[in-house]
Formats: C-alpha cells, sequence, structure tokens
C-alpha cells in the first residue's frame, strides 16, 4: 500500500491537552494499519504560539522526532529547548509537553505505541 501526502487524514485541534492555540495533525497510517499496537504515526504541527498541554501517558508511550523548527520540551518537571534532528522519548507512566515559543513552524513526527 502508498499512501500519497494528500491522502492523509488531518486532525485541527484547538487547545490541545490543555495547550494553546491550534495543532494540525497529519495521520499518515490508522491504528488498524498499526495492528492495533499503536495509535498514532503522523506529523504534528505546531504553529508559533501553539503548544500541546502537559499530559502523562499512562497506557502507551510517545516518542518526537523534530523536523524542523526550535520548541520547549517538558520532560516530566525539566524543559529543555529541543531543534530539528532532535528525538525525545516519553515512555509509559510519563509525562510531557511541547511549546513552540518562536517565530517559526515546528514540525515534528511522532508515533504513540501501547505498552
Amino acid at each position: 500500500m502508498i499512501r500519497r501526502n494528500d491522502e492523509y487524514k488531518i486532525d485541527v485541534r484547538e487547545q490541545m491537552r490543555g495547550g494553546n492555540g491550534t495543532v494540525k495533525i497529519e495521520n499518515f497510517v490508522s491504528a488498524a494499519e498499526m495492528n492495533d499496537k499503536g495509535r498514532l504515526l503522523g506529523k504534528i504541527i505546531l504553529e508559533p504560539g501553539s503548544s500541546i498541554g502537559y499530559h502523562i501517558h499512562e497506557h502507551d508511550a510517545e516518542i518526537f522526532y523534530i523536523i524542523t523548527g526550535t520548541a520547549q520540551y517538558t520532560d516530566g518537571d525539566k524543559t529543555v529547548t529541543v531543534n530539528a534532528g532532535d528525538t525525545m522519548v516519553c515512555p509509559t507512566g510519563t509525562g510531557h509537553s511541547i511549546a513552540n515559543e518562536g517565530d517559526e513552524t515546528v514540525e515534528l513526527i511522532a508515533v504513540i505505541v501501547y505498552e
């Protein structure tokens, strides 16, 4: 199967997980196409001023890979600057958030897999 980039299911979420602004998610595949072993493989787009609020992954883990831009990433109680090429892992039972506080769009690949 091949899915072209104009065929992705796109979700638009306001104040995602209590964050700011609008978050756009381009879903590359469905959970069923991941054999129900995960719920997200896609690109997340954070325009300037937008963020995903802090949340805990109770029964899954999430991986972010920054494609473009610079963001503030909170890992537990520590906030750091992340840049294109950086990878962040949020294991099951831990929490995180990400915010675009800059002037350029942040694009990242996100994968959420079940424990």
